[in-house]
């Protein structure tokens, strides 16, 4: 009985020892002047680390513009995207709560086209590319939102929806420095038998050169960038039925048909309108 205590007295007495012997002035297992070595070890080891990852940071940050990418090779071709930002439009022409979803966005997205807001902007030829790489506060050239006419939402602020035959918004993303070749427009079909007819607005979906190059969201702060405007043309036999539309941009230099893209100079969509 008296070995099982004295070997419970031990067994206390070398954790006390572990964490803090008196006879030593250890403190678990290390003395005062071999944890302080320790210490300023590391402190010296990740300070070095430290500066080391602030130079390498500071010297690539140094390789940087402020304003354009340095590589820009995975987006050289822009993508389209539709407004509403909905691939799957469906809604009944009767019932105003339907399709107000689609319409109400459409309004928000056509705020900074006001004319009244775009007279402020620049009158530029037609044309030709409106460069500016010399100039420090680059000027933005006009779009107004009259020039989608009947898609504008000014004569009809249900934009077509409450007659059955919807305006659909198509744009190009941007993409800084892009300057397309030949005359790029906007082309839309219907992926049946039969042709479905439609409206551009601009005239004939033109993407007009004089809105390129875009300089960047700093140095082109309000810069504006075309739409066109696309009314479908629905008739009595086209309502109940889905449709898949195909948007394009064609005439240009741009890529639209690379099948590991979707969305690269194109995008499909779907209608679907009910009486």
């Amino acid at each position: 009985m008296a070995n099982k205590e004295e070997k419970a007295d031990e067994k206390q007495s070398s954790w006390k020892d572990f964490f803090y012997n008196p006879r030593t002035g250890e403190f678990i297992g290390r003395t005062a002047s071999s944890w302080a070595l320790i210490f300023l070890f590391y402190l010296v080891f990740y300070g070095f680390l430290a500066g080391m990852f602030t130079l390498t940071m500071w010297v690539m940050l140094q390789t940087l513009d402020e304003h354009t990418p340095t590589y820009r090779d995975r987006v050289a071709n822009p993508g389209l995207m539709i407004r509403p930002r909905s691939l799957e439009i469906k809604f009944n022409r009767s019932i105003p709560q339907q399709y107000s979803m689609y319409v109400q966005p459409l309004e928000s997205f056509l705020q900074p086209y006001n004319d009244s807001l775009q007279e402020a902007n620049e009158a530029c030829p037609e044309g030709v590319y409106f460069e500016q790489d010399d100039v420090e506060e680059k000027k933005v050239c006009q779009f107004k939102r009259s020039v989608l006419r009947q898609c504008s939402g000014l004569a009809d602020s249900n934009f077509g929806y409450s007659e059955g035959q919807p305006c659909i918004l198509v744009k190009m993303n941007r993409v800084i420095g892009l300057k397309p070749r030949g005359d790029p427009h906007i082309n839309c079909i219907a992926k049946r038998e039969s042709p479905l007819q439609m409206q551009y607005f601009p005239t004939e979906g033109k993407l007009d050169k004089s809105y390129f190059p875009y300089y960047g969201k700093k140095l082109h702060a309000n810069y504006v960038q075309p739409v066109v405007a696309v009314k479908l043309l629905l008739t009595e036999d086209d309502f109940n039925s889905e449709l898949t539309i195909e948007c394009k941009v064609e005439g240009s230099d741009l890529l639209n048909s690379d099948e590991r893209d979707k969305f690269l100079g194109r995008v499909v969509f779907r209608v679907l309108v009910s009486k």
